[in-house]
């Protein structure tokens, strides 16, 4: 993760590349009013001068910095070195962030704590099962051919997480209950599910990024080793706190937070060497093999304008936890701010 970062000069020329793009979305034409449901009047449009977002991003501004559109956004920005559920959670309720990163799951679990956020950006992987962020890492020694043979093992689990969630969905597709498993609770940040592999506190850990190659690459001669899980495991979202989103000028500043969003997500995808250089190089700590090894595992990314099949995603998923964790019934609607719906694809696709 990363603090704020000088810019690169290389900025002014993806300023360039992008003007057009970035004059409609930052207009307050017709095309700002567009949302794409059956609210999108509904959602402000007008961005008071001094209108201030916390944001805890940190991959899309290192983007918007990269490109250029940082320079664009009609909004004052205070960005927060914040991602991930436990933390966002945690700004949120401190009201120290107005909108966060995650993927599906703090959403749900922060609704099941009683904080009350909406989601209002969805970006998926176009190809998920060929590209998963996620591998079953297992330890050395430990015979795991299929997901079959999970049974009896000791996996590594961490509720209100994704890590956690895809842990349970990979027992229901495997058709093994969770009593015939021991979840061992590990907290997920960094690399707490290799080391825990590596020591044998537990046989099967969900790994992702990087970690998959290097913990391979450090273990693999003791007999570590991953398998694919092969279900989609690639939901990356935008939420926002309820409290936020009642506010019209902040609402407003969101959506063309979001239209930003998108156009970020699209200028890392078409420019892999400047992304590599001057994110995972020069933020991350990673050499540039490693920044082209995350490159080649995400491919390409996918954003719907159309939030149904999500919704029903995100439901199958909230009735998976609530019935595994006892947690009670949730609908997945009520998770989604619709007036977003269609922002992001709107802006890809004027651009």
């Amino acid at each position: 993760m990363m603090l704020a970062v000088e810019r690169f000069s290389r900025r002014r020329f993806g300023a360039l590349v992008t003007a057009f793009a970035v004059t409609l979305v930052a207009s307050s034409s017709p095309f700002s009013a567009q949302a794409g449901s059956p609210d999108a009047g509904k959602l402000p449009t007008k961005i008071p001068e001094g209108t201030l977002l916390r944001i805890g991003d940190p991959e899309t501004q290192r983007a918007l910095e990269l490109s250029g559109l940082i320079d664009q956004l009609p909004f004052e920005v205070e960005w927060a070195n914040i991602s991930g559920g436990p933390q966002t959670i945690e700004a949120f309720r401190a009201n120290a962030l107005d909108v966060g990163s995650v993927a599906d799951i703090p959403p749900i679990h922060a609704t099941w704590t009683g904080l009350k956020v909406k989601i209002i950006a969805a970006k998926f992987r176009k190809d998920p099962v060929a590209h998963p962020i996620y591998q079953l890492g297992i330890a050395p020694g430990v015979e795991i051919k299929t997901l079959a043979d999970l049974r009896g093992k000791r996996i590594a689990f961490s509720p209100g997480q994704a890590q956690g969630a895809l842990v349970l969905r990979v027992l229901q597709a495997a058709g093994v209950k969770k009593q015939d498993v021991t979840l061992i609770e590990l907290p997920s940040k960094g690399d707490a599910y290799p080391v825990a592999l590596a020591g044998k506190q537990v046989d099967v850990a969900p790994i992702w990024g990087v970690l998959v190659k290097h913990y391979l690459h450090q273990y693999g001669a003791e007999g570590a080793s991953t398998i694919p899980h092969g279900l989609r495991d690639d939901p990356a979202h935008l939420y926002a706190p309820q409290a936020v989103l009642d506010d019209p000028a902040k609402a407003a500043a969101l959506g063309q937070y979001v239209r930003y969003w998108a156009l970020a997500a699209r200028w890392v995808e078409q420019h892999p060497k400047e992304w590599i250089e001057g994110y995972y190089v020069a933020t991350q700590g990673l050499d540039s093999q490693d920044g082209q090894y995350l490159v080649n595992a995400e491919g390409r990314f996918d954003i719907p304008s159309d939030w149904n099949d999500v919704i029903a995603r995100q439901q199958a998923t909230i009735d998976l936890l609530a019935r595994e964790l006892n947690k009670p019934p949730i609908k997945a609607e009520d998770l989604f701010d619709r007036r977003f719906e269609a922002i992001a694809a709107n802006a890809l696709n004027a651009s």
